[in-house]
């Protein structure tokens, strides 16, 4: 028989049992469904995450931190978990300061595009009648003007030194602006708060009612708006994620608590104008290894999320493993059910089995009708369940994109529907299908043809 002949005849006999051949071809689109869904969605989130990291440049960044302190004999540990050597008897080693000097000498470092502090601190920023509560980050003028902030109106300050601001279009819309244009040049207040052991201030906790209070109080500053920025993924650039951005000279003169760091407030006073960390953005992420040698050189520990790929690659495999396994439920049930149907359809057919037999056909030819029927149905699961998956998946992305919309999130695609997914899905299908015959197949050709042609 040509292959032409055993697909006629496979299709001939399914359409006979139109409802059996339906229910079983759908549990098949079920599981397909399901399995294409989720591995497509672990694809999608994968996709997302590495976009995300490329627009933004985050496998270019290398974070500086200086080499801490240790009491004698005290191992410390680099930021990939690996052990250091120990601390002197002394309780000394050597050690670069991250203050302006440094940052200056940084910057002279081939490759290296930007430097700039990590500093935060919590504050209330009011505009007319509004306030809101953030996180004001510290920008130098070097890092603002190199391209790192994107505005969608006015221009970054040019100096470390005026009372000026950039704020995001994020923190207008929260402060009910919606006219990026119309707020520059206009001035914001900055309350910060402070640690004040005053006498005053601890008279008033002593005699606050409701208990003692704490030993903090506000302090308020002006700026005036220059910038606005353009919101980008993750809120902007690792590490500038804060809604608004002044430059270190004010910032020096702010009294604020700052929460770069716990650490910070265990500094000694000598350790004023240093930055407990450091961002450094290099040109390229091939840059990264010659950039973090020749800081290390300089006594500076480092942190670069480009030499995390690795375990980023694990984690998305051990995703996919877990999307994939519990995918497979659904394709196990399915092909418990070609099996069912398989069997059946002999039972069903055992005298024509036998005709076939004695009429000259051997026991491969009764094999590959057989087969060529459950691999007919695995053909059309997969089809219709790659459909039924790409349906599913449009649906579950309008409703989450429709409500992250109205929290001002942009578009996203959850899904990566690749084609060698849909292909592999397809072939998926049919692989498991005729896995699903084989015994329905061989219990066939073992049909003995003197005993059929007696079967009532």
């Amino acid at each position: 028989m040509r292959t032409s002949d055993y697909i006629e005849q496979a299709w001939a006999n399914l359409w006979k049992k139109k409802l059996r051949t339906f229910l079983t071809t759908f549990g098949v689109v079920i599981g397909i469904g399901a399995l294409v869904t989720m591995f497509a969605f672990g694809q999608g989130i994968q996709r997302n995450i590495k976009k995300q990291f490329q627009e933004l440049g985050l496998f270019n960044y290398i974070t500086i931190s200086a080499s801490a302190r240790q009491r004698p004999g005290q191992a410390h540990f680099d930021p990939d978990g690996v052990p250091m050597e120990y601390g002197p008897v002394g309780g000394s080693e050597r050690t670069t300061p991250l203050d302006a000097e440094t940052l200056r000498e940084i910057m002279q470092i081939p490759g290296v595009e930007a430097a700039f502090p990590e500093m935060k601190f919590p504050a209330q920023i009011r505009l007319d009648d509004d306030d809101e509560f953030t996180l004001v980050q510290v920008l130098t003028a070097d890092a603002a003007n190199s391209g790192l902030v994107a505005l969608r109106a006015g221009s970054p300050y040019t100096t470390d030194d005026p009372n000026q601001a950039i704020i995001s279009d994020i923190m207008l819309r929260r402060l009910d602006q919606k006219d990026p244009e119309a707020v520059i040049g206009r001035e914001i207040e900055i309350r910060t708060l402070a640690l004040d052991f005053s006498v005053g201030n601890l008279v008033r906790m002593v005699l606050a009612r409701g208990g003692p209070g704490l030993p903090i109080s506000n302090r308020s500053y002006r700026f005036t708006i220059v910038g606005v920025a353009e919101r980008m993924g993750m809120s902007g650039p690792l590490p500038i994620r804060s809604d608004v951005m002044i430059p270190p000279g004010p910032a020096r003169q702010m009294k604020k608590i700052e929460l770069t760091s716990i650490w910070d407030f265990f500094e000694p006073s000598e350790k004023a104008g240093t930055y407990s960390t450091v961002s450094v953005k290099v040109a390229s992420p091939s840059d990264v290894p010659i950039v973090e040698e020749k800081l290390r050189e300089r006594g500076l520990r480092t942190f670069a999320l480009m030499n995390q790929m690795d375990q980023m690659r694990t984690g998305f495999i051990i995703m996919d493993v877990f999307l994939l396994a519990i995918g497979m439920i659904g394709i196990t049930v399915a092909s418990l059910g070609i099996v069912n149907t398989m069997v059946m359809s002999i039972l069903e057919r055992y005298r024509e089995i036998g005709i076939m037999k004695a009429v000259g056909a051997t026991d491969g030819d009764v094999q590959r009708i057989f087969f060529y029927e459950s691999g007919m149905i695995g053909l059309l699961g997969g089809v219709f369940g790659l459909l039924l998956s790409r349906l599913v998946s449009l649906v579950i992305n309008a409703v989450i994109n429709s409500v992250a919309g109205g929290q001002g999130v942009p578009f996203i695609q959850y899904f990566d529907f690749s084609w060698w997914l849909c292909l592999a899905a397809i072939l998926f299908s049919i692989l498991v299908s005729l896995a699903a015959g084989i015994y329905p197949t061989l219990r066939a050709a073992r049909v003995d043809p003197v005993v059929a042609l007696r079967h009532d």
